[in-house]
C-alpha cells in the first residue's frame, strides 16, 4: 500500500496553448495512475506525485462531457475572426471560456494522498477562491446547484467570477478552475456561460474598479489557501516545457 504524500509541485506554465497544456496534464495524470496500478499489482508501495499547474490560455472555448453544443453562440468562421479556438474535453461541466487575463489552475492530485471525496474536493476548490477574493474585500459565495464561485448570489445582480470543471479517475484529478482577474469579458458574450442563461460574468479588476490586478499576487494567495485547506507542502517547480 502506498504511503500518503502531501508534497505538491507547483508550476507556472505562463501562456500556453490549450491543447499543449491538456497533453501535459494527461502526461502527469497518466504517470500518477500508472504508479497506482503498479502499487496495486505489485504491492510496490511507491509514492504518487501531486501537481498544481497555473496557466494562461490564448482565447479558447471548451465543452465538457455533459455540455450542449448550442451553448456556443458562434460558428467556426466567427471563432477564427475572434482569434479563438474550440475543444471538446473530458471534464465535467458545460461550456467555458479561457483567455488572457484569466488565471487557470489545474490541480493534478492523487486524492488518496488527501481524502477520497470528490464533493469535498470541489467544495475546497471553491473555498480557495472564496478566501482569496475575501483578501480583496469581496464576499464571494457558492450558488446552490451551480459549481463555481459567484458574487451577489440570490439577487438580480448575481455574477460568476470563477468557473470550475474537473475530471477524476482512480481518485486522480485533472482540469480545475478559471478565475477571471483581468479578463476581456466580451468573449463571454459568444456563449451561454456553463449553460446557465441570464447570469452575468465578472472579473476581479472590474469588481475592484482597477485597470489591472497583479496576477502574481493573486496566484500567491491561491497557493497559500490551497496549501492550508489541503494540508499540503508546496514545492515550486521550474517549467519544463
Amino acid at each position: 500500500m502506498q504511503s500518503m504524500n502531501k508534497m505538491v509541485y507547483s508550476e507556472d506554465l505562463g501562456l500556453m496553448d490549450y491543447k499543449d497544456c491538456w497533453d501535459y496534464q494527461e502526461e502527469l495524470f497518466k504517470g500518477i495512475v500508472d504508479t497506482k496500478i503498479k502499487n496495486r499489482r505489485e504491492e510496490a508501495g511507491l509514492q504518487t506525485s501531486n501537481y498544481f499547474l497555473f496557466v494562461e490560455h490564448p482565447h479558447v472555448y471548451t465543452l465538457g462531457k455533459s455540455g450542449d453544443m448550442s451553448n456556443l453562440l458562434v460558428d467556426e468562421e466567427q471563432l477564427k475572426a475572434k482569434n479563438a479556438t474550440f475543444y471538446k474535453v473530458n471534464r465535467g461541466g458545460d461550456i467555458t471560456y479561457h483567455g488572457p487575463g484569466q488565471i487557470v489552475g489545474y490541480p493534478i492530485l492523487d486524492l488518496d494522498n488527501f481524502f477520497t471525496d470528490i464533493h469535498k474536493y470541489l467544495r475546497l476548490l471553491e473555498e480557495i477562491i472564496i478566501l482569496t477574493l475575501a483578501e480583496y474585500g469581496l464576499k464571494a459565495e457558492r450558488s446552490p446547484g451551480e459549481t463555481g464561485v459567484w458574487l451577489d448570489v440570490g439577487t438580480p445582480f448575481a455574477r460568476k467570477i470563477c468557473a470550475m470543471g474537473v475530471r477524476a479517475s482512480r481518485w486522480v484529478t485533472m482540469h480545475g478552475f478559471a478565475l477571471n482577474v483581468n479578463a476581456n469579458l466580451g468573449y463571454f458574450d459568444l456563449m451561454i456561460p456553463c449553460g446557465i442563461r441570464g447570469k452575468a460574468v465578472t472579473s476581479l479588476n472590474v469588481e475592484l474598479n482597477k485597470q489591472i490586478v497583479d496576477e502574481d499576487e493573486v496566484k500567491e494567495k491561491l497557493l497559500k489557501h490551497f496549501a492550508h485547506l489541503f494540508e499540503a507542502e508546496l514545492k515550486i517547480k521550474t517549467a519544463s516545457i
